[in-house]
């Protein structure tokens, strides 16, 4: 059978790489024979330089800083591809105590970070006719709850319709745009919950078990190949069930 996804030749962008499902994706791009950059607001918590692996520093809610590493990517590799971007961070708590800072910080971190890569990425992805691939949640279909409160919830749902709008801008130019919508997946954002939290939480998947970062990481590989070549606009829900489409 032919693999999952053939990335020889092709440049990786992912954002928020050293995240758990963040590093899941670099790995399954290089894996697939791609060349990645990789971004975290700092670099010491990403894998070494290597001659398939770039480290860059970067804040995601920078404007200069976003475009700056899209330029260090295309000069290091000489094209981008693929982008992908994980980057995220949930709150807690109900809106009443729900400070105006947190909600800034919320949609900032996960929305605008969407709006900044989305718009300087374009030109790169406009030569290559490439991907990009911006990550919701189940938080953005079912309305949330307190355990990652309403900033999230609603920046999530925001990102699934910018994907729509991105979708429909730039399909004249050849771009393909998708967006993954995890459940719970087991990584260390998890870490905050209660043990009767976590049991609540597995309790509602119908496949009984939290999604893995690598399962999420396969969802965007796919998105990224051949086989979805005649799809956009996309959203992927990998969530064990806890969202039925």
């Amino acid at each position: 059978m032919d693999p999952l996804l053939d990335a020889a030749g092709r440049v990786g962008f992912v954002a928020g790489a050293a995240g758990g499902i963040g590093s899941a994706v670099v790995e399954v791009l290089r894996r697939a024979g791609a060349r990645v950059a990789g971004t975290a607001r700092g670099a010491k918590r990403l894998p070494a330089a290597a001659e398939n692996f770039l480290p860059l520093t970067m804040d995601p809610i920078s404007e200069d800083a976003v475009a700056a590493a899209m330029v260090q990517t295309a000069q290091a590799f000489g094209s981008i591809d693929m982008a992908v971007n994980m980057v995220g961070m949930v709150h807690a708590g109900p809106l009443a105590v729900t400070t105006l800072d947190d909600w800034r910080q919320g949609l900032e971190v996960n929305l605008t970070s969407c709006f900044l890569i989305a718009k300087h990425i374009y030109p790169h992805l406009k030569k290559s006719r490439g991907v990009l691939i911006l990550c919701s949640s189940t938080n953005g279909l079912n309305g949330g709850s307190a355990l990652s409160g309403p900033a999230y919830a609603a920046a999530k749902a925001g990102i699934i319709n910018l994907n729509r709008y991105l979708a429909k801008e730039w399909a004249g130019d050849g771009i393909r745009v998708h967006c993954v919508a995890p459940g719970p997946v087991a990584t260390p954002m998890l870490d905050r919950l209660t043990p009767a939290q976590h049991d609540a939480l597995k309790a509602g998947l119908p496949l009984g078990a939290y999604t893995t970062a690598d399962q999420v990481a396969r969802a965007v590989a796919f998105l990224c190949s051949s086989a979805a070549d005649n799809m956009t606009g996309t959203l992927t829900n990998v969530s064990g069930g806890l969202v039925l489409d």
